[in-house]
Order: C-alpha cells, then structure tokens, then sequence
C-alpha cells in the first residue's frame, strides 16, 4: 500500500465515504438523511464518525456559518486499492498473480473484457518500465 495512504474505514465509515463521493459536499444532517432511509441513526453517532473519518485522512471540512461542509480528499479508487492489498494479503499471500489467477480460473471474460484487462496490464508495465529508468 502506498506510504501516505489514509487509514482504512470500517464498513460503516465506508457507508458514508460513499456518500460524500456521491454528493460530493455533505453536512453531517444531510450524511443523516440518507442514512436514515436505511436505518434509525442518531445525529450524534453520524458527526463521530465524519470526525474520525477526517481524522484518518479521508475528508476535509469547511464551515458555511455554523454548519461543517465535508468533501472527500481520497478518491473512490484508495479503498478500493486497500481491500485489494488486504486480499491479496490473506487470500494470496502478498501475490497479485495469485489473485488475478483465482479471479480468472472461474470467470468466463468477454472479447471486450479480456482487450481491456490486457491494455490495463501493458499501461502499468509501460508505467514500471518508466519508473525504473527515471530511478537510475
């Protein structure tokens, strides 16, 4: 993972992460809106955890008057890269071909799936070849 990644997110948190993205500017009372769609949330329990999810380096506030407006500063793609550094952990051992194996021994790819999966693989090797040459 990378060195200045955040923290990671409970599930919960995450929830809510995936508000914020959604809505891109959210207060806690309007976090609380949404959430109370699913579920009975108390606005106490909504404002912690924004708190703590800044705390971890996720978001940022502004204050419009009273109120704390919250924006993500981590796109979607960090938590994303995160459960994947925490499966390939658990499930393949620290190996990205271990994972990718599993992945692809019980899918069935598209044409289209496949071209795109092996553009993705010749970009990051054009990226790593760069990375090395610009390292010596």
């Amino acid at each position: 993972m990378a060195k200045n990644a955040p923290q990671a997110l409970s599930e919960a948190q995450q929830e809510i992460m995936e508000i914020i993205w959604d809505r891109e500017e959210v207060s806690v009372s309007e976090v609380r809106e949404v959430l109370q769609e699913r579920r009975d949330v108390a606005r106490n329990t909504v404002q912690t955890m924004i708190v703590r999810i800044e705390q971890k380096g996720w978001i940022e506030h502004r204050s419009i008057g009273r109120t704390f407006v919250y924006k993500a500063i981590q796109p979607r793609t960090t938590t994303l890269r995160q459960r994947l550094d925490d499966l390939m952990t658990a499930a393949g051992r620290g190996s990205a071909e271990a994972l990718v194996t599993a992945l692809l021994e019980d899918v069935s790819l598209s044409t289209d799936a496949a071209d795109r999966i092996r553009d993705m693989i010749d970009e990051a090797e054009q990226r790593t070849k760069k990375n090395k040459k610009g390292n010596r």
